[in-house]
């Protein structure tokens, strides 16, 4: 069976949708999701083979949310959307195929032929993503997206990860590992990336590491493995 998650915030979509990859008896389907938010902790929890995802949906869209998942446990993408023009977009950031609804059965049986192929290839798929330009974290009953330029550094304990601006300190789903990958934050320890143009001082210490000091007084630490890496990126 393939596993696969539905991700739509219409309620009558993601129903529908169900329905229609039931009949095909291929699907097992672990989670259904109504955000990007929620379908992001799913797809890390389940990693589904495949997602079936809306395109425009509030707070953070389709494409947005794809690149926020781990690489190492990216599913096939196929968008689900009602404008012709996501369609297109969707294909320029590399889905693996869309759909548009409402969607027609024979459309999808085509899709689940595809799919059946790709799998039995047994490779993870590879999407060209741009740069995440906002970081979805959670405030309370609120998500605030936060652009990764206001941050002076990120994270991770046994909580989950932490963003971290001048003025608070936020959680947010996406990992460590994306933040790195795909924002301009630094890797200066295994559990730290802070904003270099966040930088006021650097503090060596005797030990052979060093502490960020940042324009808001923070103290970030730098383990030696990765002060050297961190000073030649400053040109130091």
């Amino acid at each position: 069976m393939i596993r696969t998650i539905i991700i739509d915030d219409e309620l009558h979509a993601r129903e529908e949708l169900e329905y229609l990859i039931s009949e095909t008896h291929k699907f097992e389907i672990v989670d259904r999701c109504e955000n990007g938010i929620e379908a992001l902790k799913s797809i890390h929890k389940h990693r589904p083979d495949i997602i079936f995802l809306d395109i425009q949906m509030p707070v953070i869209s389709g494409i947005e949310l794809v690149g926020m998942i781990d690489d190492d446990c990216t599913p096939r993408v196929v968008f689900v959307t009602a404008y012709d023009d996501y369609a297109l977009k969707a294909i320029e950031e590399n889905a693996f195929d869309y759909l548009l609804k409402p969607v027609d059965k024979k459309r999808l049986e085509k899709c689940v032929a595809r799919l059946e192929k790709d799998l039995s290839q047994k490779q993870l798929p590879a999407y060209h993503i741009p740069k995440i330009n906002r970081i979805p974290c959670h405030c309370g009953r609120r998500i605030k997206l936060i652009d990764p330029k206001e941050i002076e550094y990120a994270f991770t304990d046994v909580a989950g990860v932490h963003i971290v601006t001048r003025e608070k300190e936020l959680f947010t789903g996406v990992t460590l590992k994306t933040i790195e990958q795909k924002t301009d934050l630094f890797r200066c320890h295994k559990q730290y990336l802070i904003n270099l143009m966040q930088i006021d001082e650097i503090i060596l210490l005797e030990n052979g590491a060093a502490e960020v000091i940042s324009k808001s007084d923070k103290r970030i630490p730098i383990s030696r493995r990765y002060l050297k890496p961190l000073k030649e990126k400053l040109l130091l």
